[in-house]
């Protein structure tokens, strides 16, 4: 954790409330700590000029107002080490079938500047060192944020082994939208069964017409129906029904999936950390059926 910054609307909190809601559900977890991400790894993303900026927590006050908060030390190793977590569960999936990243999902960042709550996109700096690595060949990013990804789809516009697909509000933040590879525009207020429905129309399709052989899953809550940000209308249980369907679309082709936190956003910290959990104790249950 890194304590609130003198500036910003950002709540840091929420990060260890979702790590007491796991520890108090009673669910079979296994945690692991990762290593700060290697400074040549985001380099191999981001712009050099940008990483440097954030390495010496001097990014300039434009760019730090486009984050929404400012880049000190303790928020640099900390997103050094979330950008290593994400990392670490694509890892821990590929052993186990699933893992989760309880933090970061930090889909908003750009090649040479952070945004939206994100300071390095740690989504496309995993699947590009899996790919350097040879640890993945095709990489499917499902995006179920409510806020498009639009970092992320910068990010890996040209790649032809790595494929964003991003269900969002139509109408929500950032107003200006990247093209991810798929974009499903969704309308103000849309419930679980419209949720679904577009969902189950075009995950198959992108899975079997791209044919990965990793995918990272972006599994924001904030498509509640109660969350600040949001605009969709999703209840508790279309948000398990959802994670539970990407799983198991991901798994019944043999795919390993990693997620990451993404967003949840509200006055009652300790309600979005609870959905937050849930929905990882959803997935890592549809990961271990039969």
């Amino acid at each position: 954790m890194a304590p609130q910054p003198a500036r910003g609307t950002f709540k840091f909190d929420k990060y260890y409330l979702v790590m007491e809601e796991l520890r108090q559900s009673g669910a079979a977890i296994t945690e692991h700590a990762p290593e700060p991400c290697p400074r040549e790894w985001l380099e191999a993303v981001h712009d050099p000029a940008y990483v440097d900026e954030v390495f010496r927590a001097e990014v300039p006050r434009d760019k730090e107002r486009r984050i929404g908060f400012p880049v000190t030390q303790r928020i640099r190793d900390r997103v050094r080490h979330t950008n290593g977590g994400t990392w670490l569960a694509a890892k821990l999936a590929i052993q186990h079938g699933y893992a989760a990243n309880s933090a970061a999902g930090s889909h908003h960042a750009l090649a040479d500047t952070g945004a939206g709550y994100c300071v390095f996109n740690d989504l496309a700096v995993a699947s590009n060192r899996l790919i350097a690595q040879g640890d993945a060949g095709r990489i499917l990013i499902v995006d179920c944020d409510v806020h498009q990804g639009d970092g992320t789809a910068s990010l890996t516009a040209v790649r032809e082994d790595i494929f964003t697909l991003s269900l969002h509000a139509e109408k929500n933040f950032p107003v200006r939208k990247a093209r991810s590879n798929l974009d499903i525009a969704l309308p103000d207020g849309l419930d679980d069964a419209g949720y679904m429905a577009a969902l189950s129309k075009h995950l198959p399709a992108a899975l079997d017409a791209f044919a990965p052989d990793f995918v990272f899953y972006q599994a924001g809550v904030d498509p509640h129906v109660d969350d600040k940000l949001g605009r969709l209308a999703l209840t508790d249980a279309g948000l398990v029904h959802r994670d539970r369907y990407v799983i198991r679309e991901a798994r019944k082709r043999g795919l390993p999936i990693a997620s990451a936190l993404g967003g949840g956003y509200g006055d009652d910290q300790r309600e979005v950390g609870a959905r937050h959990a849930r929905s990882m104790i959803a997935m890592a249950d549809e990961n271990a059926k039969p």
